[in-house]
C-alpha cells in the first residue's frame, strides 16, 4: 500500500484552451487533487518545471509552441531530484501521431472526452510509479534476475530500465537494435528478453524468430513491448514466438502482474 494520497501529488496542466482545462481542473479535484498549476504552452510550463518540479504533467498532444513529445524530453533535460511523470490527454486516435509520445514513457494516454475512473487509474498509476512495490516471485531473486531491453530509442530503453529498476531489477543490459541484441545474445545468457517491434536493421519479429529458431532457445521469456495495434501484424509475432505482448505505455502494475504469471509459468 503507497503512503502517497491523491491530495499530496503535484500537478501542471498544460491545455491551450482555457475551456479544456477548466473541466480537466473539476475532474482533478473530483478525483482528490488540488495541487493543480495551468499553463497555455509548453514554455510556459517548462519555465516552472525548473524551478518546482511536479510529480506529473498532465498534456495535450499539440501546443502552440511544441508537441507533447518535445516537452517531455525537454523536460527530462532538466537537471532535477524530482522525477517528473507524464499522461496525455488527448483526442488523436492515430498511431503515427501518438508514437513518439508512447516512445517517451508516459503514464497514460486518455482520449478526449475522458471518464472519470480512467483519469483515477492513470493518477494512481502515477503513484505506482512513484512509490513501486518490488516484484515478488516465488522461485527467483528478482535482484539476480538478467534482463536484455531492446529498443532503438533511448528513452524508451531508459523509461523501460526505470521501471524494471523500480520493481527490484538491477542487472539490465541495453541493446539499441535487433542486430545488436543478436551479438550479446550470443555471448550471455538471461532470464528475461524485453524487446520493441518496431526497429531498424533487424526488428522484433526477425529477433524473436533467430533466438527461437537460430540459437534453437525456446525457453527464455521474451516480451514485445509496442504501440502497434496492427491485429495481423501482432499474430505474426505471436507465431514467431514471442512469450506476451505489453502494449505501450510501460506501466508498473501492469508490467508486474504479467512478469508474475510469466515466471509463475
Amino acid at each position: 500500500m503507497s503512503s502517497i494520497k491523491l491530495s499530496e501529488l503535484s500537478i501542471f496542466l498544460v491545455e491551450p484552451s482555457a475551456t479544456q482545462r477548466k473541466i480537466i481542473v473539476s475532474h482533478l479535484k473530483k478525483a482528490g487533487v488540488y495541487n493543480i498549476e495551468g499553463f497555455a504552452s509548453g514554455s510556459d510550463a517548462l519555465k516552472t518545471i525548473r524551478q518546482y518540479p511536479p510529480d506529473l504533467v498532465i498534456s495535450a498532444l499539440h501546443l502552440p509552441d511544441m508537441t507533447a513529445d518535445k516537452l517531455i524530453l525537454l523536460t527530462r533535460d532538466i537537471k532535477s531530484e524530482t522525477q517528473v511523470h507524464f499522461m496525455l490527454i488527448s483526442s488523436e486516435t492515430r498511431f503515427t501521431q501518438l508514437d513518439d509520445v508512447k516512445q517517451a514513457g508516459i503514464v497514460a494516454i486518455l482520449p478526449k472526452p475522458f471518464d472519470h475512473n480512467d483519469l483515477k487509474k492513470a493518477l494512481e498509476t502515477t503513484i505506482d510509479f512513484m512509490e513501486p512495490d518490488e516484484l515478488q516471485l516465488d522461485h527467483y531473486d528478482v535482484s539476480e534476475l538478467r534482463v536484455l531491453v531492446v529498443d532503438d530509442s533511448s528513452t524508451a530503453r531508459n523509461h523501460i530500465s526505470r521501471v524494471l529498476n523500480n520493481l527490484g531489477i538491477e542487472k539490465i543490459i541495453k541493446a539499441i537494435d535487433g542486430v545488436s541484441a543478436v551479438n550479446i545474445v550470443k555471448e550471455n545468457n538471461f532470464e528475461l528478453i524485453i524487446t520493441d517491434l518496431n526497429m531498424p536493421n533487424m526488428d522484433g519479429k526477425q529477433l524473436v524468430e533467430y533466438i527461437r529458431n537460430d540459437l534453437n532457445n525456446t525457453i527464455t521469456p521474451i516480451i514485445m513491448v509496442t504501440s502497434d495495434n496492427d491485429e495481423g501484424r501482432l499474430d505474426e509475432v505471436r507465431q514467431a514466438g514471442v512469450t506476451d505482448i505489453c502494449d505501450k505505455p510501460f506501466e508498473p502494475e501492469s508490467i508486474r502482474r504479467l512478469l508474475t504469471q510469466v515466471f509463475s509459468n
